[in-house]
This record gives structure tokens, sequence and C-alpha cells, in this order.
């Protein structure tokens, strides 16, 4: 135990007390023999400028989250719809709109063609549903298709899943923030000029709603979600009361509508136009990416959900589809700033200067920039995933204070924002890049099921395989089509991108195993003492308290210690050595010109040579290099000092038998070695070290 007990007499004979020393007890909460744990003091920083940062981070983002209290940030059914769903959702918002930009070339029979494709899409959305509620069941921990792919088919073809939904789950965010935008424009035309601006505030607002933890984005994003869903549902019963009485007529088009075309609707075109709707399956996987998000249990919570989330896009996505065509409803040119198709169709029942029609463009907006969490739930927690089983780097698989995955949440947000960028948020342009991924997904999926019921043959397995072998050759037939139609239009970038970064993640993988290997201990092998000699070398600027503080830890670590002074002055080194040599007697120095005045080469050099000169039948020994920094009491002064022991580091590290080791000496030291200093021997006065010249 850390501390101990001391007896304490009493004024009366017989009297005794114990006093337990408790130092930990401000810090740690001591639970055994050896183990602490550390209480949130303990992690608080020490210096003003820490201090202020962390009181501004959690003013941002909210207190630090034990990892305990991970299971109260759980998300019920309630919150995970908004969270998990309203990409999926939010999608009927403009994947009608794709599919009439297609097929308008027809004329009037654009509209008749118009709901044809969209029951395809819906009918194709039922089955990939029902596949991915077995996903969530089959496989709790999440990861959805990635997990699948690497379990049941191969590793890399899991990789393959991987990437493409690690560009599905970016494209998202681009997506939905863009159209989010365009619905804003919808109402007020005068935004178009400040499109990019807005996409770019709206991800920096929900990237920090996404730090500050899932129970907390989710009650930020519930209310917009049903209200949108809500008023959406109000407009399709509208609408289908007004066509089933008859009441629906075609509305004159508006100024910035496009021109309806005199071709006719063949297959190829009807292809292209269910290529394009079928942006509307987008984010119904997340839901199974996602379900150790869910609370327990978490595979029944989650199935429930994504049924629930499967029939309100249905529902939502065929009604738009059939008000849209039965009031004739023409998409406007693609960056007039025009109004979009969901606006009109809100029109048709709500009337255009309805306060209503309002909200629901508010909410719509609101959705759709929501939508974009969907990914900031889903992409950290595959990015997770990866870096555990070493395809990407390890930091992705850290928690932040609020318990979120913050290194994924940062990089999404900073490459979506790079794509609203470069495709000056117009959600046309960036659609033919959004649906290759999503199919791909799709597609390993469901395959990876088939075998998965095969292998496991459960109660009903062949009604679930039978399910899943249809879901795999629709959507392979789909992912063809969406490649082949949009291939040009920059589908091509996301057929590069994938066998891209399958190739990176390949890459880290083997850095990763590769030093597993190195480091890994041999069986049965027990630690024992060192069978190494070892020296110590320390380089120093000049004679001070920090450089006798790096002599003294020298000589604790071996008795084979020498001090290097590189100088491009004879004089100067001439007076070191005098000095040397009446203050650090016992210790050589080796003094070394450098005439070119550099610093790092000679000293690696110098090492060199000591290598060499080591006997060849002997184990050549580990070199300590221990190197003196002095720091200073404020960040700002400490830009001053050390640069030249921090270049020194960065060379020497990875340097083969050299441990570099720093030795910081502090302005607040001079107290403590004053009291060491035997009694009578006379202060030295503190001179701060100087820069080796370099």
């Amino acid at each position: 135990m850390i501390g101990g007990r001391r007896s304490l007499s009493g004024r009366k004979p017989g009297d005794k007390r114990v006093r337990v020393e408790r130092p930990h007890a401000a810090y740690f909460r001591y639970t055994g023999p050896n183990q602490l744990v550390a209480k949130p003091e303990a992690s608080l920083p020490r210096t003003g400028l820490g201090r202020s940062i962390r009181r501004g981070k959690a003013w941002l983002i909210g207190r630090p989250l034990a990892s305990e209290e991970e299971i109260g940030e759980r998300l019920s059914k309630r919150l995970a719809l908004p969270i998990f769903s309203s990409d999926a959702i939010s999608s009927s918002a403009y994947a009608t709109e794709e599919i009439l930009r297609v097929l308008v070339v027809g004329g009037a029979l654009a509209f008749v063609a118009t709901i044809q494709v969209a029951a395809a899409i819906a009918f194709l959305l039922a089955v990939v549903a029902i596949s991915y509620r077995q996903v969530c069941r089959a496989f709790p921990n999440g990861g959805g298709a990635y997990a699948v792919a690497k379990t049941e088919l191969t590793p890399l073809l899991g990789l393959v899943a991987a990437a493409a939904l690690l560009i599905d789950y970016v494209m998202t965010v681009a997506v939905s923030t863009a159209s989010a935008v365009e619905q804003l424009i919808s109402i007020a035309p005068e935004l178009n000029t400040l499109r990019v601006a807005i996409a770019l505030t709206s991800i920096a607002l929900i990237t920090v709603a996404n730090l500050r933890g899932l129970r907390e984005s989710g009650n930020i994003f519930a209310i917009p979600t049903y209200l949108f869903v809500s008023l959406a549902l109000l407009i399709v019963a509208i609408g289908g009361f007004r066509i089933v009485t008859g009441q629906a007529a075609p509305v004159p088009p508006q100024d910035e509508a496009m021109h309806l075309g005199t071709q006719t609707i063949g297959l190829l075109l009807l292809l292209k136009a269910f290529a394009s709707g079928s942006v509307a399956l987008t984010g119904t996987e997340a839901i199974a990416n996602g379900v150790p998000a869910f609370r327990k249990p978490e595979a029944k919570n989650a199935a429930n959900t994504l049924v629930i989330m499967a029939v309100l896009l249905a529902i939502l996505f065929i009604g738009i589809s059939i008000i849209a065509a039965a009031y004739h409803v023409v998409p406007s040119e693609e960056g007039s700033g025009g109004p979009t198709v969901i606006a009109l169709v809100a029109q048709t029942a709500f009337g255009a200067g309805s306060p209503v029609y309002y909200v629901f463009q508010l909410s719509t907006a609101l959705i759709l920039f929501l939508a974009a969490n969907t990914s900031y739930n889903a992409f950290p927690r595959l990015a997770a995933l990866l870096a555990e089983d070493g395809y990407i780097p390890r930091q992705f698989s850290f928690r932040g204070d609020r318990l979120a995955f913050s290194w994924g949440i940062i990089l999404l947000s900073a490459v979506a924002a790079v794509l609203i960028i470069a495709f000056g948020g117009v959600t046309t342009l960036l659609i033919p890049l959004y649906s290759v991924g999503v199919f791909v997904c799709f597609t390993l999926s469901q395959g990876g099921m088939v075998l998965h019921w095969r292998r496991n043959r459960e109660p009903g397995w062949w009604r679930r395989m039978a399910i899943n072998a249809l879901g795999t050759i629709l959507t392979a037939v789909v992912l063809a089509i969406v490649v082949f139609e949009k291939f040009a239009g920059g589908a091509y970038l996301v057929v590069i991108l994938i066998p891209t970064l399958v190739g990176i993640m390949l890459f880290i993988n083997r850095q990763y195993a590769a030093s597993a290997r190195h480091l890994a201990l041999r069986p049965g092998y027990v630690v024992k003492a060192p069978f190494r000699e070892e020296r110590a070398i320390v380089p120093i600027p000049s004679l001070n308290r920090a450089t006798v503080r790096a002599i003294n830890v020298a000589r604790s670590i071996t008795s084979e210690v020498s001090a290097v002074y590189i100088s491009e002055d004879p004089d100067q080194s001439a007076e070191m050595r005098k000095e040397w040599d009446r203050r650090v007697p016992g210790v050589p120095l080796v003094i070394v010109e450098s005439p070119y005045r550099a610093l790092a080469g000679p000293l690696i050099a110098y090492l060199d040579v000591l290598d060499k000169a080591w006997p060849p039948g002997k184990v050549q020994p580990i070199t300590f290099v221990v190197i003196p920094e002095y720091v200073a009491r404020h960040w700002w002064e400490r830009l001053l000092y050390n640069q030249s022991a921090r270049r020194l580091r960065s060379i020497l590290i990875g340097r083969a038998h050299t441990v570099v080791v720093g030795v910081p000496y502090r302005r607040d030291d001079d107290r403590s070695d004053r009291q060491d200093r035997p009694l009578g021997e006379p202060d030295e006065p503190a001179e701060p070290p100087q820069e080796v010249a370099s």
C-alpha cells in the first residue's frame, strides 16, 4: 500500500493510536496490492495554459466520461432512430428528384416511369432491409458488411467492403449537407452564393455535437428528425387524398425548371434512372454497423429499429414519387438556385406561402444536415474496428473524453469538407460518387450471409439463406448498373479509390505484423538480468546545472560515462577543457571540433566510431545518449530553448543499440538543488544553458 501506518502514543500509559497515511487518496482509489484506479484529479493539467484549454474543451464538448459510463451512453430505439436512420430517411428528400432528372428527357411519360422506377427501388429496399435485419442478429458486435465479409468470405473482401463503406460514409456527409443547403436555397434563393460556407459551418457544428457523445447528439437530433417525418407523412396523406378524389392537377413549371424532352424512354434510360434513384438505399446498412451502440438486447433493438426505418423510408419515397408524378413536378436546373422537387411537392400540400411549408423546408434542411450524423456514428466505429484489426493507425480505436472515437470524427469532417469545396456544394455533381460503395457493401454482406447460413444451419436457415441469396443477386445486378451508368460521371473515382485504400490498409497491416513479430517474446522466455554492457554519452552545450544533472543521471545508469562537447571555436574548446577538468573530475570529456558548424553529424559519426572500435567478438553495448534540456516556466519561453536537443533526439531515435534519454532541468529545481547540497558549500550562480552551435 502507498503510504503506511505510524504509531502514536497518547499522554497516558497504554494510550496507543495509529495514523494511516494515504497520499494516494487525492488522485487514486486503492483496489488491491499494487493496484490503483485513477480519479479525475489525476488527469488534471498541471499548467495554467493546460487548465485553460481543459476548461474550454469541457465547455465545448462536455466533461470527460469514465469508461464505466459507456453503458449510460447507449441508445434507446427512440434516440437510435434519428441517429442511425436520418441518412436513409432523408434520402427521400432527393431520391425522387434524381430519378426525374434522368427521365425528364422523355416528356410526360417521365412521370409514369418515375413511379415504376420508385417501386422497383422500394422492392430492393425491402430485400436489403430484411437481409440486414439478419446481419444485426448474426453479428451483434457491429461492423456490418466488413464483419460479414471478413468472417464469412475472406479478409481481403472484408477490406474491400470496409474501403467502400468508408468512402460511402464520407459521401453521405457531403451529399446530405449539400442537399440541405439546397433546401434552404429553395425558400431563400439569395443564399445560393453562400452554399459552400453554410455547408462547411454545418459540418463543423455536427462535428462538435458528435464529439460530445452519442446520447447528447441523439437528444440534439431527435426533434428535427421526428418533425420531418411527421410533416412528410402529412404531405403524403394530403397528396394521396387529393389524387384519390381527383383534385390533383399538373402545376405550371417554375422559371428554373428543366425542359421536358421528346425522347423515347427505353431500357437504358430506365436503368440510368434506377441507378440515380438508388441513392434512396444509402444509409440502410448504418444500423448493422452500429449494433453495440444500442441498449440491451442490442441485436434485437437494432433489428427492430431497422424495420421501422425501412417502413418509413418506403412510405415517404413512394408517396413523394407518386405526388410528384401526379402533379407533374419538374426539377430545377442544377446549380440554378431553383426550388427542389421536395419543396415543390410540399407546396402542393401546404401552399407556397404557408407557414407550415416553411417549417417543413426548415425541418427538411435540418434532417439533411443531421443525416450526416449517421456517418459520424458509423464511420468512427468502423475505423475503430479496422484499427483494432491493425489495418489503419491504432489511434482511431482510442476514445476521447466523451467516449467518442474522436480521430474518426475529425478525419470524416476534414475529408467531407474537402469534397464540398471541390464540387462547389452541388448535390447532383456529388451523386455519381455516392452509390457505388453502397452496393459493393450490399453485395458482399449478402453473399457472406449466404455462406453463414450454410455453415451454421440454424432453425429456418433455408428461408434466411434464400432471402440473402436474392439480395446478393439483386444488389450485384444494381452494382453493375450503377458502375456502368455512372462511371464516366465520376464513379470511376470510387472504382480507383477502393483498391487504393485496400492497398494502404494491407501495407499498414504488414507493418504492424512485422513489428509484432519483432517485439514478441520467445515461448518460455523469462526476463533475467541484462547481460550486455552499457555506456552513457552526454552531449553538452555548456557547463551548467542542466549539464550536471544529466551527468548524474548518466552515472546512475552506468559507471562508463563520458561527455562530448562539439565546438567550432578552438579557444572555446580549450576553456571548456580547463573548466571541465576542474569541476567534473572523474568524467572524461571528448571535444569534437566541427569546422563546418554541424552538430548532429559529428556526434553520430563519433558514436559510429565507438561502435566500430568495440571488440568484434563481444556483443555491442547499449549506448545511452543522455541529453540535458532546460525547461522554462512559460510555454513562450520554451520556444527559445532545446531546439538543438529536439533535433538531435529525432535523429538518434531508431539508431541501433541506442537509447535516448532526455533529462529536464526546471528553474524551480534550484531550491531543491540547494537543499541537497552539503552544508557550507557555496551556491553556484544559475546561468541559463546555451544552445550548441548547429
